[in-house]
């Protein structure tokens, strides 16, 4: 025993000296980091660094562990002419073998501070996430993440950076970063940690709007707007009120603020990526050009920036313990997702309905369309939900084909029926007297005003729910979480009072979400969705298109001997779709597969089904109130 005790004293000395040794490397005082973004039109940033240092062996960390990404996303293969310098003099650096996202310098005798000079290529697809295609030339987003580098053996939190930004001539800007000084196009930001420079990004552009979602109140709320043309931020006044609305009735929602003040930072184009990415006072929205101006592009997109707002109380005060980080080099955990994207997902839909975003006639028909897709996917056969949020680290990069089968980040979508079976749950054991509302304050509230974070973990999720109202919440939701194809959508729909039915009118939602993706979502009736130009997105495994012998990639160039064209090719379908319809004849699909062409027949007689949600008169109507706005 006294060994045992004495060996792990000397390894306990032996890991203090070790952490020392690296932080001596880096004495007390600000990083400055200087952005030149005016080559943002041409695809290129480059980032200057003056990093404090003392002599011997240095180890520089790129981030890697992205917050939100819930993946190491970390665009290292973006970076290029990299270069280290002291007084004008080049030292030589090498990549870690092991980690890719470490660099190893030697810092000369004498030598207090070390500069470096890299440039960031902006020249990613116009897909993925922060680190795919955020420039055009006329608007670009600065993800700091992208242009840092930082000292090994200290958290994110004790690191202080002093940055400043170069515009292009005549941008404006929109950050939740505070300005210390401007002159002309550069920008010098308040010194911060570097947790908070990687939370806060930039969107700078040539078209640019301010809207004040909060007159005269604070803290200040607004929407910082980049587009590509000046039309684009032409958005209506009742849309602008929809967005008043919708900060109004989260702070019903939550009781409080988790910040000082909050940014909207809007990209509108069709050249970079579509996504949002949270942050604690801002988030990255980044969506179609006309987004805010056309009725069907924005109604499509409308729960884009409820979801992200949301997280600034459910992802980024509260957030699973195993999502911490604390220098964005240790892998995150990301088997709670469930409650982190689940449960935003939930409230972000119930937000732009009471807000005014989407008619509660909308919002049904979104609630309809997913639980359809989730319906007959045979994914659900075989990966549970819980292990859609335990494999994120790699289904957030899988593509879009034979998705039914392998199943995505499905905790997006059945999230949100695993949280409004919770909210009926909730009100039933109640007596209608409470509700998923009092959850959210509850576990989500605090004390608010400033950014704070509070972890949790799977247990302290069902004491909250337990705080609100008894019952077995660790059993509800294993059960939920664990089990191969739940009834969750049937279940949650019922008890709130609704069903689902499928007819030949269309789903509003889906019907605009087509529309702007410039597909055809035949999920329900061919099993498979298919681009405007013929070539096929995915295929629903065991469906008809399926069986046919019809796969993604697959490239459709005539129907029933008639030829389509990206015009043509969506009536041409639902025509055969609706000919076939009692009859004895199979669908005659010419698809061009590589080299190969052939002819399938796709055994399909069902007619146009669309789903909807109708009332279920045995059931209160729960649903409804849940999408009441907030008095």
């Amino acid at each position: 025993m006294i060994g045992k005790i004495r060996n792990a004293a000397f390894l306990a000395a032996w890991l203090f000296l070790a952490t020392m040794q690296v932080t001596a490397q880096t004495p007390a005082g600000a990083i400055h980091l200087a952005v030149d973004s005016t080559r943002a039109p041409q695809k290129i940033l480059h980032s200057h660094l003056e990093i404090p240092v003392q002599p011997g062996p240095l180890v520089l960390y790129y981030p890697v562990w992205i917050p939100g990404e819930h993946q190491p996303t970390g665009p290292v293969i973006n970076t290029a002419g990299l270069k280290f310098t002291v007084s004008g003099k080049t030292l030589p650096w090498r990549r870690d073998l092991a980690d890719t996202g470490a660099y190893h310098i030697d810092i000369p005798q004498g030598v207090t501070l070390l500069a470096a000079d890299f440039d960031y290529l902006l020249s990613a697809p116009a897909s993925g996430y922060s680190s795919g295609a955020s420039a055009t030339a006329f608007l670009n987003m600065v993800n700091w993440n992208q242009l840092v580098l930082y000292p090994k053996g200290q958290s994110a939190a004790d690191l202080t950076f002093a940055a400043s930004l170069k515009l292009p001539p005549g941008w404006k800007f929109g950050t939740a970063l505070r300005v210390a000084k401007q002159n002309g196009d550069t920008i010098e930001f308040a010194p911060v940690s570097l947790e908070e420079l990687i939370d806060s990004p930039v969107l700078s552009g040539r078209y640019f709007r301010v809207i004040d979602l909060s007159p005269g109140q604070t803290p200040d709320q607004e929407m910082d707007i980049a587009a590509d043309s000046a039309a684009a931020l032409d958005m209506p006044p009742q849309t602008q009120e929809a967005y008043r609305q919708l900060v109004i009735q989260a702070s019903k929602l939550f009781g409080t603020k988790h910040y000082r003040d909050y940014h909207f930072l809007v990209s509108l184009s069709e050249y970079v990526a579509h996504f949002g990415l949270e942050h604690h006072e801002s988030s990255d929205d980044r969506t179609y050009e006309r987004s805010l101006v056309d009725p069907t592009t924005r109604t499509s997109t409308s729960s884009l920036m409820p979801h992200e707002y949301v997280h600034s109380w459910n992802g980024k005060y509260r957030r699973p313990a195993g999502l911490l980080s604390p220098d964005y080099h240790q892998p995150m955990q990301d088997d709670l997702l469930w409650v982190y994207e689940g449960l935003t997902n939930y409230l972000g839909e119930v937000l732009a309905t009471r807000s005014g975003l989407w008619t509660q006639q909308q919002a049904r028909e979104e609630l309809a369309q997913t639980a359809s897709f989730l319906d007959v996917e045979p994914g659900r056969q075989w990966r549970s939900l819980q292990d859609t949020a335990d494999a994120a680290v790699f289904l957030y990069d899988a593509k879009s084909d034979w998705q039914s089968w392998r199943r995505g980040t499905d905790f997006y979508q059945e999230g949100i029926y695993l949280w409004l079976d919770v909210d009926d749950t909730i009100r039933r054991l109640t007596h209608d007297q409470k509700s998923l509302n009092d959850f959210a304050r509850l576990f989500d509230g605090g004390t608010g005003n400033m950014p704070d974070l509070k972890p949790y973990s799977f247990d302290d999720v069902v004491t909250a729910l337990d705080e609100v109202a008894p019952y077995d919440w660790a059993a509800f939701l294993r059960t939920r979480l664990d089990s191969f194809a739940p009834n969750t959508m049937d279940e949650s729909l019922s008890n709130g009072g609704w069903k689902i039915v499928y007819t030949d009118q269309p789903n509003e939602l889906q019907d605009d979400r087509d529309t702007v993706r410039k597909e055809l979502n035949l999920m329900s009736t061919l099993g498979m969705r298919v681009s405007t130009d013929g070539t096929i997105a995915d295929v629903l495994y065991d469906g008809p298109a399926y069986e046919a012998g019809l796969g993604p990639a697959m490239k459709i160039t005539a129907i029933n001997g008639r030829e389509v064209s990206a015009t043509t090719i969506s009536e041409t379908i639902k025509d055969a779709i609706k000919a076939a319809q009692g009859g004895t004849a199979p669908i005659q699909v010419m698809a061009v597969n590589g080299a190969d062409v052939q002819v399938h027949a796709v055994d399909y007689r069902g007619g146009l089904r669309y789903p909807h949600l109708v009332r279920d008169e045995s059931q209160p109507d729960r649903l409804s109130e849940i999408l009441k706005p907030l008095p």
